[in-house]
């Protein structure tokens, strides 16, 4: 951190990037990054190469994030992103003009001049929080409201196994400066379209459950999609849901949209490491949350794909825990 806080001292019009596919976290830690380097009297400018999802609609400075730009920076910091195609097509600015990246992700590949990565943070807003306090940012409700969303999204609101003594700290202090957290809240729990409901419908009644109901997964279609009024947006979520399930331990949604683009979402509640399953097939993510996306192909011919290598995997991390299991009673006795 202090080797990209010294180097924000020597650019002056800097290109905040955020990953494709964003989320909360992504949206939190683009926009509370702007408008820190504003504070400090940056010429700064925010984008992310996709839509924002509707959920963050209402928050404020969101029509700031843009999709293209003919602004010319001096630096560009990227947030959130493992790699330089998850920022789409800014990641040809990278060749050209110094860069830095700040993320949380165990995957990142260092694609910065300078790189701060820690997997320790559950979310990367809990280390734009501290970037933006070590360059003397003043916090006001909007500032602090922007940069909770990250904490709260990226933990499941508090509930996630990535939730530690940390997270609460920030978090605490963010309200303290004016976070509104049930703004947050209302905003991204309890907005959804009826259509979602149905296109969840939809996802139960094609749910499948393997392994004596330890792995659940399901599939929405790309005609499935128009046939609800939905896009990729409204089943963010979803994968979530399946797994709160009794008993599941790994969930898997996979997305066709558009067609013949599918991304496969994966989840895990315990010990099941989703992000080795994800790395294996090209995608990344976290220990209990992980995704990977698949271009031009069919969803009838990615689900056995998927499936068979999540089974093996299944398979071995049975038996290592079972192995773990042994050792812990060998050594309790």
């Amino acid at each position: 951190m202090r080797e990209i806080v010294d180097a924000i001292s020597w650019y002056n019009r800097i290109l905040v990037v955020g990953h494709i596919m964003p989320d909360g976290d992504c949206v939190s830690s683009v926009l509370s990054l702007t408008l820190g380097l504003e504070k400090i009297g940056k010429e700064a400018k925010a984008v992310i190469d996709y839509k924002i999802p509707y959920v963050f609609e209402n928050f404020p400075h969101i029509e700031r994030i843009e999709q293209s730009t003919d602004f010319e920076p001096d630096f560009v910091m990227v947030v959130d992103a493992s790699s330089p195609d998850r920022i789409g097509k800014f990641q040809s600015l990278l060749k050209e003009i110094p860069s830095a990246v700040i993320d949380h992700h165990s995957t990142n590949v260092f694609f910065g001049r300078w790189n701060w990565v820690d997997p320790t943070f559950a979310a990367t807003a809990q280390m734009i929080f501290r970037l933006n306090k070590e360059l003397g940012v003043e916090y006001d409700s909007v500032l602090a409201t922007l940069n909770y969303l990250g904490i709260a999204t990226d933990t499941g609101f508090f509930r996630h196994s990535n939730t530690d003594a940390r997270v609460f700290e920030d978090a605490y202090e963010l309200v303290k400066m004016g976070a509104d957290a049930h703004f947050v809240a209302k905003e991204i729990l309890e907005n959804k379209r009826f259509e979602q409901f149905k296109l969840f419908a939809e996802v139960l009644e094609r749910l499948q459950l393997l392994e004596n109901g330890k792995i659940a997964y399901s599939y929405i279609d790309y005609d499935t999609y128009l046939r609800h009024n939905c896009t990729d947006e409204d089943s963010s979520g979803f994968v979530g849901e399946l797994r709160s399930i009794k008993g599941v331990e790994v969930a898997v949604l996979f997305m066709e949209f558009p067609r013949g683009k599918i991304h496969v979402s994966m989840r895990s509640k315990d010990w099941f490491n989703v992000n080795e399953v994800a790395f294996e097939l090209g995608g990344g993510g976290h220990p209990r949350a992980a995704g990977v996306t698949f271009e031009e192909e069919k969803i009838e011919n990615i689900i056995p794909k998927v499936v068979d290598l999540l089974l093996k995997r299944f398979e071995e991390g049975v038996n290592r825990e079972g192995e773990r299991t042994a050792q812990r009673d060998v050594l309790g006795g």
